[in-house]
């Protein structure tokens, strides 16, 4: 058994090529060998989000507070609130954020491919964004 105690890892800025906005991540675990999934509790300010990008393996988020966009690419925006569980299969392009005027947090889960969790690509466009 192990126990991660809050305040043992700490937060981390996002990298700039991956996020829009004000971003925080958390690591709360990432699991040793032979599985190979990882999850962290990611903040997003209000018109936060991510760049498209792809799981490969696939992506799962629980909304845990606040009102966020999800979107997959060429299919409409939807609102995800506290509860929702969104799933993301493996290689589907999508995005992920807070709304223009509300904060929203969620727990990213995905495994990892030959180390890899997520493929980044293009960030969103303020066109897009604001649908």
């Amino acid at each position: 058994m192990e126990i991660k105690r809050i305040g043992s890892q700490p937060s981390g800025k996002r990298p700039a090529d991956w996020f829009i906005g004000t971003v925080s991540i958390d690591p709360l675990f990432q699991a040793g060998a032979p599985s190979r999934v990882a999850g962290a509790s990611v903040t997003f300010e209000p018109g936060a989000r991510t760049a498209w990008h792809t799981p490969p393996l696939g992506q799962t988020l629980i909304v845990t507070a606040g009102c966020g966009w999800v979107q997959l690419e060429c299919v409409p925006v939807e609102e995800i609130h506290p509860g929702d569980v969104v799933w993301f299969p493996q290689g589907e392009k999508h995005w992920h954020g807070a709304t223009s005027t509300t904060a929203m947090m969620h727990i990213a889960i995905q495994e990892s491919l030959d180390g890899k969790v997520v493929d980044w690509m293009e960030k969103v466009t303020d066109e897009q964004y604001h649908h």
